[in-house]
């Protein structure tokens, strides 16, 4: 777009960028192509005729209802499920202090508006959630990433970067982290930096904003409590995308009551509410025995994580190193040096796999050497197939570079 062009929007119109996730989806597609790009559900493992008939029951008897306006917070009865659901997080959460949003991402966009100014700093790992990153830099933020390891966060790096900042007279606002099986690491913040994290948050004065859309789909280890389950200042978002779907667009922000009343002030002015069809499905799909369809889903994840990881030592280039994710998505591998995912695609997308390139996770540009693989949606043997069709990709690279 030229400077003309520009100039008819706000100044802020030209921080928005194209999600470089989303934009994959325009990449052409054969009938054989793997993709291993999205993070999305396997909704065929849903009880699909039982929902649609959840649905059209919910019109037949109660259509003048749930096809009208509503509460600016969300209906009482979904948010006393969350509640409920919280629960497995380890959260005790009051259902006053929830705001259902439409979709995670809307509570998102609304904490930023409502605690960042033009220039705030907001930190974040890295690498971190492309839709974030969007929706910072979007509202004018500056995002400033926090070192990471196989633990997760780094303490010690967070507390260097918040020092950083302020020694350059800049004010950072919160705190950004997904902490369980990450997008787009599969990382999980250890149980014992919890903690320190929200200390060392909380000395600094610095929000904590915690995002868990991923913490319920857990096939290896031991469950972690969320960050919110020890300290009742962190503001949490949840999502009902991954463990039920993407398509009804549920989301919502738990908060303490000061801040939640404003977030909704925020939410009104911009939605009024989230759906209320939607709304009243999702109560109708978490009363009843969903977490035997989840924990079917599971057992499909598991698979395919395996599979993935399986496939992953006999098809990249010596040196190459990767995550091994104990629930969620998704698998973050690193390249040796020399090797560009960028650089990489457009071959792998010739042999009929697509990925997502990890330069699109960092604010900066940076982590080209590495790549985002999700897992949720091909079958094992489909998984197999694309690692192998990107190891012959990366094969062309390396003869190419040597």
């Amino acid at each position: 777009m030229s400077a003309d062009q520009h100039s008819e929007f706000a100044a802020r119109e030209r921080h928005f960028r194209p999600s470089p996730v989303r934009s994959v989806w325009d990449v052409p597609k054969g009938p054989d192509t793997v993709s291993l790009a999205g993070g999305n559900p396997d909704l065929s493992l849903l009880p699909l005729a039982d929902i649609g008939e959840i649905a059209s029951r919910l019109i037949a008897e109660r259509g003048e209802e749930v096809l009208q306006y509503g509460a600016g917070a969300g209906i009482l009865p979904l948010r006393e499920e969350l509640a409920k659901l919280m629960r497995k997080t380890g959260i005790e959460a009051d259902p006053g202090d929830i705001l259902v949003t439409a979709g995670s991402q809307l509570g998102l966009e609304l904490v930023t508006a409502m605690y960042c100014d033009p220039g705030d700093v907001i930190l974040a790992e890295s690498p971190t959630y492309v839709g974030a990153i969007g929706t910072f830099v979007g509202l004018e933020a500056e995002v400033r990433h926090v070192a990471c390891d196989e633990d997760g966060l780094i303490p010690e790096a967070l507390s260097e970067a918040i020092a950083a900042a302020r020694a350059e007279g800049r004010r950072v606002r919160f705190l950004y982290t997904i902490p369980t099986f990450s997008n787009p690491s599969g990382r999980t913040l250890s149980a014992e930096r919890r903690p320190v994290v929200a200390e060392i948050c909380r000395d600094a004065g610095v929000a904590v904003v915690e995002d868990d859309p991923y913490g319920l789909i857990r096939y290896e280890g031991e469950p972690i409590s969320a960050i919110r389950a020890g300290d009742p200042d962190v503001i949490y978002l949840g999502s009902l995308s991954k463990i039920f779907s993407p398509g009804i667009r549920i989301g919502w922000v738990l908060a303490p009551k000061h801040v939640r009343e404003r977030l909704q002030l925020l939410s009104e002015a911009t939605v009024i509410h989230a759906s209320m069809l939607s709304q009243y499905l999702a109560v109708e799909y978490l009363r009843s025995d969903w977490e035997r369809d989840l924990d079917r889903a599971i057992e499909q994840y598991r698979a395919r994580a395996e599979a993935l990881l399986a496939a992953l030592p006999g098809a990249l280039p010596p040196g190459s190193t990767w995550t091994v994710p104990q629930g969620g998505y998704f698998v973050w591998v690193t390249l040796p040096e020399g090797y560009s995912a960028d650089k990489l695609f457009e071959p792998a997308v010739s042999e009929g796999l697509i990925f997502v390139p990890g330069s699109g996770f960092t604010a900066d540009g940076s982590g080209g050497r590495s790549l985002r693989l999700s897992f949720s949606l091909e079958s094992p043997e489909r998984i197999r197939e694309g690692v192998a069709r990107l190891g012959r990709a990366a094969r062309a690279q390396g003869a190419a570079r040597g």
